[in-house]
C-alpha cells in the first residue's frame, strides 16, 4: 500500500478509473479487495482452524488459494498446530505450498513455523529446504535448525550450523546454547561452548545450567558438572534435578544422595525425575532403610509409571521381596519394564519357580516380552538347573517372541550348562555363538570349571579371560592357585610375575551396611571405623566358635605365595566380615543383616555366612556385582553355586 501512496494523479481520476487501479494494484501486492465474500471466507477459514476442524479449514484454505487472497499468519499457525496434533504431514505440506503460492512471501514468524512443523513430522530435508530458502532468518529460525540435529543425533551438523549463525551476526540465545549443548559429544567442544556462554552472559539462565550439567555428567566429568553447580547456585528445581540424575546415572549413588538431601534441607520439594535419581541411587547402593523413606515421597506420584518401575527395581535390587511384590500387584498400570524388572529380580534372588510363575501370568495377561525379559526367564532356569526348560527357551526365543539372542542370553545358557556340569557343551556352544564371547562369557565358563575342578579347562577359560581383559585381578589369582594346587609351581610364579608387570592389583574388597539411618563402610586392611576394636574382637570370637563346629578357613581364595597362617588371617579380615559381626553387634536378633560389596564374594566368605547365620539364628543378604545371597538356616538361595 505504500507503493499506492506514492502514485502522483496529474488529473482527479474517475470513480470507476480508481476503483481498477486499486483492485489492480492490490493483486499485485497480494492485498485482497475488501469484498464481502472474501472477508467471510477468512472469517470462515479462521473460525475452522480455531476449531480444530482441519478437513474443513483444508477445503476452505484451497477455495482461499483459488480467489488469491490470505490469512494472516497466526491463524496458519493455528492450522500447522491442527496438523500436527493429528499428525497430518500431507495437509501440512498443502499448507506450505499455499502460503508461498502465486509469489506470495510469508512473514518470518511463519516461515519458523513451517521449519518447526517438519522438524516434528521428523522430515528434516524439508525443513532445511524452507530454512534456505529464507531471505531474513532470525533467531527463532536458527534455533529450531539447530536443534532439530541436535535432537537427531546429528552433532556435528548441528554445531556446524551454530558456527554459521555466529558468522552471519545471529548471536545465540539461552535456548540456542540449550539446545546445541547436547550435540557435545567431545569435552573439548563442550569447554568452547562453556566459554562461548560465558562471554555471552548467559551462564546464570537455569536451562543452559541444566544443560551444562548433564553434558558435563554424560562426559562423565562429574567434578565439572557439580563446579558449574555450585557456582550458579540459584532457587531452580531444574538444575537440581541435572546435578542429582547425573550422579546418579554415572554411578556415584553415594554423591546423588549427599545432594538429594542437600536439596531438601534448601526447601526444595523433589519431583518424580528427582526421586527416580535418588531411588536409582539407593538401588545402586543397596540402601533399603533410605528407599523407603524415599517411598513415603512416592505415593503422591501414585500413578506415575516410571517413579513406580525405579521404586520396583530398587526394593528387587535390595533384596526385599515382600516390598517389591507389594508395590508390583498395586501398580494400576504395568508396562515391559515392570514385568521384567519383577522376574529378573526374582530369579537374581534365587527365586526361581516364582520368576518363571510370573512370567507364565505375563504371557496370559502383560504384555509382549522383550529381551530383558527372556534374560531373567534364562538366569532363572539357569538357578534352578532346568537345563530342557532353558534350552527350549533359548532355542524358541526368536521364533516365539522375535528376540535375537544376545551376548547375555548366551551366558545365561553357558552358565546353565556349566550348573550342570555340561563342560564340553558349554565350551562347544562358545564357539557356536553368532556373536564374539567377550571377557564374561569365559569368566562364565571358568566359575564352573572351578566348581566341577575341571583343572585344564579352567586353564583355558582363564586365559581367554585374560586375553580378553588382562586387567582383571581376580582371573590372575584364580589361575595362580589353580597352578599351584595343581603343583605347577612355575607357571604360577610366572602368572604373579606377569601381575607385577601389568601393573595389576585385586581391588580391595569393600563392604556396606546400613545401620540407624547411617551408611558403614568397610575395607580391608582399614582401621578407620570408630568401633573396629570391639568388632575384630567379636569376630575373632564368633570364627572361633565356628571353627568348633567344624568351620576351616578356605585359602583357596587367597594367593598361594603367602604361608598357611598368613592367609587364614588375610581371610579373617575381609571386610564382608566386619560388616556381618557389625550388623549383628548393633541390630536385634529379628532384623535382617544386608550387606553390599563391590566385588564378588570369596568362597571362604560364603561358608562363613552360611554357618553364621545357621548358628546365630539371623537372615543375612549380601549382595554382590553379580550375585544376590539370602543366608538362612545354613544355605544359600544360589545353591553354592556364584
Amino acid at each position: 500500500m505504500r507503493a499506492i501512496s506514492r502514485l502522483q494523479w496529474k488529473t482527479p481520476p474517475s470513480l470507476s478509473c480508481l476503483l481498477y487501479s486499486v483492485t489492480s494494484m492490490a493483486s499485485r501486492y497480494h492485498v485482497p479487495a475488501e469484498s464481502p465474500s472474501s472477508s467471510s471466507l477468512i472469517d470462515d477459514f479462521t473460525k475452522y482452524c480455531y476449531q480444530r476442524d482441519l478437513p474443513t479449514a483444508i477445503r476452505a484454505m484451497e477455495a482461499m488459494q483459488r480467489r488469491g487472497i490470505w490469512a494472516d499468519s497466526i491463524t496458519y499457525s493455528q492450522l500447522i498446530k491442527c496438523c500436527l496434533a493429528r499428525g497430518a504431514i500431507e495437509q501440512g505440506k498443502l499448507v506450505h505450498k499455499h502460503v508461498f503460492s502465486n509469489g506470495y512471501q510469508p512473514k518470518s514468524f511463519l516461515i519458523n513455523v513451517l521449519i518447526n512443523m517438519y522438524v516434528k513430522f521428523g522430515l528434516l530435508e524439508e525443513a532445511q529446504e524452507v530454512f534456505d530458502k529464507m531471505p531474513d532468518r532470525d533467531i527463532v529460525s536458527w534455533t529450531t535448525i539447530i536443534s532439530a540435529y541436535s535432537n537427531a543425533k546429528m552433532n556435528e551438523t548441528a554445531l556446524e550450523f551454530l558456527v554459521a549463525m555466529l558468522r552471519e551476526g545471529v548471536r545465540p540465545n539461552t535456548f540456542t546454547y540449550s539446545s546445541v549443548l547436547r550435540a557435545c559429544d567431545e569435552l573439548w567442544n563442550l569447554r568452547q561452548l562453556h566459554c562461548s556462554i560465558i562471554k555471552a552472559g548467559l551462564e546464570s539462565d537455569s536451562f543452559v545450567r541444566s544443560a551444562l550439567v548433564d553434558i558435563y555428567s554424560k562426559l562423565g566429568e562429574l567434578q565439572s558438572a557439580l563446579a558449574v553447580f555450585d557456582e550458579m547456585m540459584t532457587g531452580d528445581l531444574v538444575v537440581w534435578n541435572s546435578i542429582i540424575g547425573g550422579f546418579a546415572q554415572n554411578n556415584d549413588g553415594d554423591e546423588a544422595l549427599k545432594l538429594f538431601k542437600r536439596m531438601k534441607r534448601a526447601g526444595f520439594v523433589a519431583d518424580q525425575s528427582i526421586l527416580t535419581s535418588a531411588l536409582r541411587a539407593c538401588t545402586g547402593l543397596a540402601l533399603l532403610e533410605l528407599g523407603r523413606q524415599i517411598h513415603v515421597e512416592v505415593v503422591k506420584f501414585d500413578r506415575d509409571l516410571i517413579l513406580n518401575n525405579a521404586l520396583l527395581d530398587m526394593y528387587c535390587k535390595c533384596g526385599s521381596f515382600k516390598d517389591a511384590n507389594s508395590v508390583f500387584t498395586r501398580m494400576a498400570e504395568k508396562d515391559v519394564i515392570s514385568w521384567s524388572t519383577m522376574i529378573q529380580g526374582l530369579a537374581q534372588n534365587g527365586f526361581s519357580q516364582e520368576a518363571l510363575r510370573l512370567f507364565e501370568s505375563m504371557k496370559v495377561s502383560g504384555p509382549k516380552p522383550n529381551h530383558i525379559t527372556i534374560l531373567g526367564v534364562l538366569f532363572a532356569c539357569s538357578h534352578a538347573g532346568l537345563v530342557e526348560q532353558g534350552w527350549y527357551y533359548f532355542r524358541s526365543m526368536k521364533q516365539l517372541f522375535g528376540i535375537d539372542p544376545g551376548r547375555e542370553h548366551y551366558g545365561c545358557i553357558i552358565d546353565l550348562l556349566g550348573r550342570a556340569g555340561k563342560l564340553d557343551e558349554a565350551v562347544r556352544l562358545i564357539h557356536e555363538m553368532e556373536c564374539e564371547p567377550d571377557a564374561v562369557t569365559w569368566k562364565t565358563l571358568l566359575g564352573a570349571c572351578r566348581v566341577h575342578r575341571n583343572v585344564d579347562l579352567a586353564i583355558y577359560a582363564a586365559k581367554q579371560t585374560l586375553r580378553l581383559d588382562p586387567q582383571d585381578a581376580g582371573t590372575y589369582t584364580l589361575l595362580s592357585n589353580i597352578y599351584a594346587n595343581s603343583q605347577r609351581w612355575n607357571d604360577a610364579a610366572e602368572v604373579r610375575r606377569t601381575m607385577r608387570i601389568r601393573g595389576v592389583r585385586k581391588e580391595p574388597g569393600s563392604s556396606w551396611i546400613e545401620l540407624n539411618k547411617e551408611i558403614h563402610t568397610f575395607i580391608m586392611g582399614d582401621n578407620s571405623h570408630p568401633q573396629i576394636d570391639e568388632i575384630n574382637k567379636h569376630l575373632s570370637q564368633l570364627i572361633q566358635r565356628l571353627m568348633e563346629v567344624g568351620y576351616v578357613p578356605d585359602t583357596n581364595f587367597v594367593l598361594q605365595d603367602l604361608e598357611g597362617e598368613q592367609r587364614e588371617d588375610s581371610l579373617r579380615y575381609h571386610s564382608e566380615k566386619l560388616a556381618i559381626v557389625f550388623g549383628m553387634m548393633s541390630s536385634p536378633n529379628e532384623k535382617i543383616i544386608r550387606v553390599r560389596k563391590n566385588i564378588r564374594i570369596c568362597g571362604d566368605c560364603h561358608a562363613f555366612a552360611k554357618l553364621v547365620a545357621k548358628m546365630e539364628k539371623r537372615v543375612i543378604v549380601i549382595r554382590d556385582p553379580i550375585w544376590y545371597h539370602h543366608f538362612q538356616d545354613g544355605a544359600c538361595s544360589c545353591r553354592d553355586y556364584w
